[in-house]
């Protein structure tokens, strides 16, 4: 999980699927959607630290959502 790559479009995704597992006020899904907004690679890194901090079957359903 540490090497993994996800682009602007996948961290909005991303953002939405954390917004209904977490809440839409949660820094992680705070800090993806800023990240998927701005691209800025300080927005980014920000945002992939906090998505990998997160409890490992809350980060494993918001991949799920992905797929789906």
């Amino acid at each position: 999980m540490n090497d993994i790559t996800i682009d602007r479009e996948a961290m909005g995704k991303l953002a939405k699927a954390l917004a209904f597992i977490s809440g839409a006020d949660h820094p992680t899904t705070i800090a993806l959607r800023t990240a998927a907004e701005s691209g800025s690679k300080q927005d980014i890194a920000k945002a992939r630290k906090l998505f990998l901090a997160l409890k490992p079957g809350d980060r494993q359903a918001a991949m799920s959502m992905l797929t789906d």
